[in-house]
């Protein structure tokens, strides 16, 4: 195989994002051996049914580490067909078994079942990072589950909640989609082996006068792969399956887009209340020295789109496998799985080191809840009111007006007078004394069950789980 370097080009996933173990699982050291895996386990079977012999098998079993993928691109080069030149290679590799590789089999009883099994591999590696990524977030969320902070609609000062509520949500959203994952990944069925067009046509016509059943066959050959397949299968097991498995991993990256957007807002200066770990030598703009810019969340949200679309593209492959199998899904399988994989694998290390080191500014809070958090609190004067028998359509209106007149007063840089001209209104003054308003409108402890609700969800999303792995 040719060698890389950086004077052509090669991807950014080959050497810039994703961890050394998610791109092994993708490798085609790895695939290949995979491969053989699936041609032993075969192997194996239809020797339990004699029509391959013991010593055979032990032959193909001491060859299979012994990829030479030189030879195979070798083989290729005049064959053009991978998998035939990856079998040849490894029968030059077996003298006495070389001629029942692949025996009765068709290209994608090898390359489906082989594939299932590194989705299994790269599904694990992805729940595992989950795992860590969740326990991150519970720690900071119990840590400010009660620590008032401005909360935000439509990008503008809304009511209090809490720090630790207000990542409680990406808890939430995270624990639903390692649900996903799990169901998912304890339910994944390989291709099995049925020959050309799912019939186990050719097992059956093989495996006459032995006493086995193609069906048979098929399990003891699953059970070494530690593999489940599909009752009816084509050529191909259905790549619905494929759809189901990059609608989980995009969801997964739509939750990580969602909280490192909301980061970004979080860190711009007139908010001021988070911001990402920086180094002590990190340059953060070649222009501006003073930059400390978010650009590992930039980052996560970057790599979220390009995992959103291998959903659109995981649809067109399942929905136009023609009839009972069409290859026009199997160059764009080779690019877009594996990168969105390791896209994936990307965001999760990034938004661990990010929560891990995340810094919680609690000036930045103050600042917002000395600027914003009266007018949240009138909800709460509004909500006495209505208690002790006021109109409450009247009692809006009024403190609407007063609250708009006093958010025009702060927009010209003058002081707050909210609290001075509800604590005059007659008509508020009529039910309630000065200092009840002024209490009623200390909205510090207007979080109503923001922190239990927080607990609850980090209970739920730390409890101990069922291993699917």
């Amino acid at each position: 195989m040719q060698g890389f370097d950086h004077d052509t080009y090669i991807s950014p996933y080959t050497w810039r994002y994703g961890s050394e173990e998610m791109r092994a699982v993708f490798s085609e050291s790895h695939k290949r051996k995979l491969l053989r895996r699936v041609w032993v386990a075969l192997a194996r079977a239809q020797a339990k049914a004699g029509i391959v012999k013991d010593s055979q098998v032990k032959e193909l079993e001491e060859h299979m580490q012994d990829i030479d993928i030189q030879r195979a691109e070798e083989i290729e080069k005049l064959i053009h067909h991978d998998l035939m030149a990856e079998i040849r290679t490894y029968a030059e590799q077996c003298p006495a078994a070389g001629g029942i590789i692949h025996l009765g089999a068709t290209s994608m009883d090898a390359l489906d079942n082989a594939d299932i099994i590194r989705f299994k591999e790269a599904l694990s590696i992805i729940s595992l990072k989950l795992d860590e990524l969740i326990e991150e977030l519970c720690k900071k969320a119990m840590e400010y589950k009660a620590a008032p902070t401005m909360a935000f609609t439509h990008i503008q000062p809304a009511e209090i909640t809490t720090i630790g509520y207000r990542l409680a949500q990406t808890i939430q959203d995270l624990d639903d989609d390692r649900n996903d994952l799990e169901r998912f990944l304890s339910n994944i069925r390989a291709k099995g082996f049925k020959g050309a067009v799912g019939t186990l046509a050719s097992y059956t016509e093989l495996l006459k006068g032995t006493g086995m059943k193609a069906c048979e066959m098929e399990k003891l050959a699953l059970d070494e792969l530690d593999l489940k397949a599909f009752t009816a299968s084509c050529q191909t097991y259905t790549r619905k399956q494929d759809l189901k498995m990059m609608e989980i991993l995009s969801n997964i990256a739509c939750s990580l887009h969602k909280f490192s957007l909301d980061f970004r807002i979080l860190q711009t200066p007139p908010i001021g209340e988070f911001s990402e770990p920086f180094g002590k030598f990190q340059v953060g703009s070649s222009a501006m020295p003073f930059k400390r810019n978010p650009i590992n969340s930039e980052k996560i949200d970057s790599l979220a789109r390009l995992v959103s679309s291998s959903y659109s593209s995981s649809w067109q492959n399942a929905s136009q496998t023609i009839l009972e199998r069409s290859l026009d899904d199997s160059a764009n399988r080779r690019i877009f799985i594996p990168e969105t994989f390791l896209a994936l694998d990307e965001m999760l290390i990034t938004e661990i080191r990010i929560v891990k080191g995340m810094n919680i500014h609690s000036m930045g809070t103050k600042r917002l809840m000395d600027s914003y958090s009266i007018f949240s609190a009138t909800e709460r004067l509004l909500m006495e009111l209505g208690r002790r028998g006021a109109d409450r359509q009247e009692m809006h209106e009024i403190i609407r007006k007063h609250s708009l007149a006093s958010w025009q007063e702060v927009q010209e840089g003058r002081e707050n007078p909210l609290e001075k001209r509800l604590m005059e209104d007659e008509q508020v003054r009529s039910y309630l004394t000065e200092e009840e308003i002024a209490s009623l409108l200390d909205a510090a402890s207007y979080i109503g069950e923001a922190a239990e609700r927080t607990e609850q969800v980090c209970q739920r999303a730390t409890r101990p789980r069922t291993n699917t792995k």
